[in-house]
């Protein structure tokens, strides 16, 4: 007669089973990843292909994931100022070495408390170990106490940049495979809002560090001293327009007007990322809304307005508004109305075929077709202190409303 216990071990599988499961699942992840990164550096492969029992020990990432993040103000970043002994970029890297394991300990931890069958799916399950390959990599790191430790971290800096570059589009990938399996929306919300924001901010303050080395005019680290929005605006429109004409043959004009002299400290890799998904998605609505009008497209209207808190930047098209039935979902991960056409001049929409390589900053990925433009483009803006809002005049078009805080120190304002 068999047991109440031994019944239950026949019934289900052991501890050592579920963890042989999710060590194969986590191969064939890793295995994606890195087939999609043809130009994997040796140091990486042989990164991965290291045990992961390390997965399964969590006492380490544990007691980071309990400590809280230090934020910096980008003011304190700004005039931190230089050292002829190079003595600022020790005091950087110094705090990098203590900050970075707690934030990735976070995200860890976030990965950890996904449901069991949406956490088992390789593709997230791969950029799991990435993570907990960079805590140890990071952690390990012995104390830093002069330049030439500081250029071993910093080299080590670039590897995990490169190595976390496409981060973003596998985290859309993979959950999109487990959608299926999500019952609850706002769980995906939480997650990706937080992850997406604490890797930005991770990067940035990477980036910055990295940045600091350069003597590069009218930087410190990251920060454009004298940033000015029009000149950004105007190379995002003809990056957005060069994806409209060669999807469609045409592309609306587009006009900047307001403040246009206006000049401020600025940090430009999120805003980068923003205006191009904002300006992308004007393209497309106002081409894809006037298919018998394609010589005489309405332009698209760019409004800078600044002031001593903040600055705000209006982009209003004329491509038809957003339908009333679509409006409430314009900010939910994985919804997009990419390919919603059936006119053979616009059949699947800028974002299905079209892939950007050019983001390389702190937002870069690749997001077209995935329905993560608009929502991370709000989770970037509210993370650097703003907001962004959508006004739509069903019918006639839609005005976007990007509002920034200043970093000047002058206002309070928000910490990376």
């Amino acid at each position: 007669m068999i047991s109440h216990t031994s019944k239950l071990r026949i019934a289900g599988p052991t501890l050592s089973a579920v963890q042989g499961q999710l060590r194969a699942r986590l191969q064939v992840g890793l295995q994606q990843i890195t087939s999609r990164n043809t130009s994997s550096e040796y140091y990486q492969t042989k990164e991965r292909s290291k045990s992961v029992s390390s997965f399964y020990n969590q006492s380490a990432i544990d007691a980071a994931a309990a400590k809280p993040s230090v934020r910096l103000v980008p003011a304190t970043m700004l005039y931190s100022g230089k050292s002829s002994d190079g003595s600022h970029i020790l005091r950087s890297v110094q705090y990098l070495h203590k900050e970075l394991p707690v934030r990735i300990a976070h995200r860890i931890a976030g990965f950890r408390n996904l449901p069991f069958i949406v956490g088992c799916n390789p593709t997230i399950l791969a950029i799991h170990e990435l993570y907990i390959r960079a805590f140890r990599m990071l952690s390990e790191f012995p104390q830093i106490t002069d330049h030439k430790e500081e250029n071993g971290y910093s080299q080590l800096l670039r590897q995990l940049l490169e190595d976390h570059r496409d981060v973003v589009t596998h985290l859309a990938e993979g959950f999109k495979e487990s959608r299926k399996h999500i019952q609850d929306e706002s769980l995906v919300k939480n997650f990706l809002d937080r992850t997406l924001t604490s890797r930005l901010g991770i990067r940035m303050l990477a980036e910055h560090h990295l940045a600091l080395h350069d003597d590069k005019q009218k930087f410190v680290g990251v920060i454009c001293v004298n940033f000015q929005p029009r000149t950004l605006i105007n190379r995002r429109a003809d990056f957005a327009s060069s994806l409209s004409l060669h999807k469609y043959g045409v592309a609306p004009v587009v006009q900047v007007n307001g403040h246009l002299n206006a000049t401020f400290p600025y940090i430009i890799g999120p805003l980068d990322y923003m205006l191009a998904e904002l300006l992308k998605n004007s393209m497309r609505a106002t081409v894809e809304s006037n298919p018998d009008n394609r010589t005489k497209l309405p332009p698209i209207v760019v409004t800078i307005a600044n002031n001593e808190t903040d600055f705000i930047i209006r982009i209003s098209d004329r491509g038809g508004g957003i339908p009333h039935d679509i409006l409430p979902r314009v900010f939910d991960y994985h919804f997009t109305t990419s390919g919603q056409k059936i006119d053979a001049t616009v059949d699947g929409g800028i974002f299905s075929e079209v892939m950007n390589p050019s983001h390389d900053g702190p937002a870069a990925g690749p997001m077209h077709g995935f329905g993560f433009g608009l929502p991370a483009s709000r989770a970037y803006a509210e993370y650097v202190g703003g907001d962004l809002t959508v006004e739509s005049m069903q019918g006639i078009g839609t005005d976007v409303y990007l509002r920034l805080r200043h970093i000047d120190g002058k206002q309070e304002s928000f910490r990376i």
